[in-house]
């Protein structure tokens, strides 16, 4: 009992500094852009040069980590690495040098999540309840920085985002120097039958539209994630107000965390996924209407527990019954290089054209609504998955 506390702790140490990271990355990139004098086009082409690392980087780590049996070292070496690369923001001004930076940053940050999931759920034993525990402390860690992110930025300046990021890298590296390393026995036996096989199960066709609509959803997070703290502090929200809007959100995704275990009882993998995706098309259509009441606007926060926390566990189960156990880094690599890369810097890229330094904010989201309604309409032709539950 006491191993396993100690193990919950640092499992869920880790994934409180990695989504507190995210929680001053996503709402605040944009304004430490802003901030250095970039326009909207450049903020779009910026967040999306640097999301264009997520397509190579997963996959790229995930087989050096299946190859060298070593998932852990390659937690720690990208946690490493990730905390360098950053603390180089320091010194950088202009648009070139600071967008390598990022990229080089993020091919080191998106090291570290495919491995940490795989870690997490093999740990666990692939217990949905205790994982959906663990992975809420991710959110709490996002609520807390986007919070105190927007609070200090707002004090200090927009400056102020480096020092942030070094505190919570800096804690995320020492998180992962403490977790514990699975023992396996590595096997050479069948490694080519373990390379056809999940090239056959890339290509069926409940996995291309699972992806397809993953795709689309992070396409549909364009406005949000790189400009939606933007769009609150052009309509007069203080730097506290939107990091509470921001974590109102979240604390909905806590709680659908928490809840996650019964959720999977009563309702099939799909029919979670394509709910996820049609509340989220309805958020995106209905931020721009109601942007300027707060209290509309905190409803409206409220459907990320189904944007993002249903959805997440959702594909997270999808992907683990889809690929066989000496499959899973190779796949959670794939999937999330794939959706969060490809799609995020389309979605990114998109906005950046489409915002035209607020002007254009309700094209924005109308382009993410579209997005999203796209991917629930795909994933309503997919075969129903059930996840049998463990405690």
């Amino acid at each position: 009992m006491a191993l396993f506390k100690m193990m919950f702790v640092r499992l869920s140490s880790s994934y409180f500094f990695y989504f507190a990271l995210l929680g001053l990355i996503s709402p605040y990139l944009g304004i430490y852009l802003d901030g250095k004098g970039f326009n909207s086009r450049q903020v779009g082409e910026i967040l999306a040069i640097i999301t264009v690392t997520k397509i190579v980087a997963p996959s790229l780590w995930a087989t050096l980590a299946d190859k060298t049996a070593k998932p852990m070292a390659i937690i720690q070496l990208g946690a490493f690495l990730a905390l360098f690369s950053f603390s180089l923001l320091f010194w950088l001004n202009n648009y070139w040098p600071i967008t390598f930076c990022l990229a080089l940053f993020t091919l080191f940050w998106t090291a570290i999540l495919p491995q940490l999931e795989v870690h997490t759920l093999t740990s666990l034993r692939h217990s949905n309840k205790i994982y959906a525990r663990v992975r809420l402390w991710g959110s709490l860690g996002f609520i807390a920085f986007a919070v105190i992110s927007g609070e200090v930025m707002s004090s200090f300046g927009f400056q102020s985002f480096n020092s942030i990021g070094i505190i919570i890298l800096a804690g995320l590296f020492v998180s992962t120097l403490m977790l514990t390393p699975i023992k396996t026995v590595k096997s050479t036996k069948n490694k080519a039958k373990v390379q056809v096989s999940i090239s056959s199960k890339l290509m069926e066709g409940n996995f291309i539209r699972f992806f397809i609509a993953g795709l689309l959803l992070q396409v549909s997070f364009g406005p949000y994630y790189g400009f939606f703290a933007l769009y609150l502090r052009d309509l007069q929200y203080s730097g506290l107000a939107i990091g509470l809007v921001i974590s109102l959100g979240v604390v909905a995704e806590v709680i659908a965390f928490i809840y996650m275990g019964a959720i999977f009882k009563r309702f099939s993998l799909n029919a979670l996924l394509v709910f996820s995706l049609a509340i989220t098309a309805l958020r995106w259509f209905l931020i721009p209407e109601v942007a300027s009441s707060v209290l509309w606007l905190g409803l409206i926060q409220l459907s990320h527990a189904a944007s993002f926390a249903i959805y997440h566990s959702a594909s997270m189960q999808f992907v683990s019954k889809h690929f066989s156990k000496n499959q899973q880094g190779r796949g959670q690599g794939i999937y999330l290089g794939g959706v969060y890369g490809i799609g995020g810097a389309i979605g990114a890229y998109l906005t950046g054209i489409l915002w035209l330094d607020g002007l254009g904010a309700q094209n924005a989201f109308i382009m993410a609504a579209t997005s999203a309604l796209l991917g629930a309409i795909i994933l309503m032709f997919s075969k129903k998955q059930r996840v049998i539950t463990l405690n």
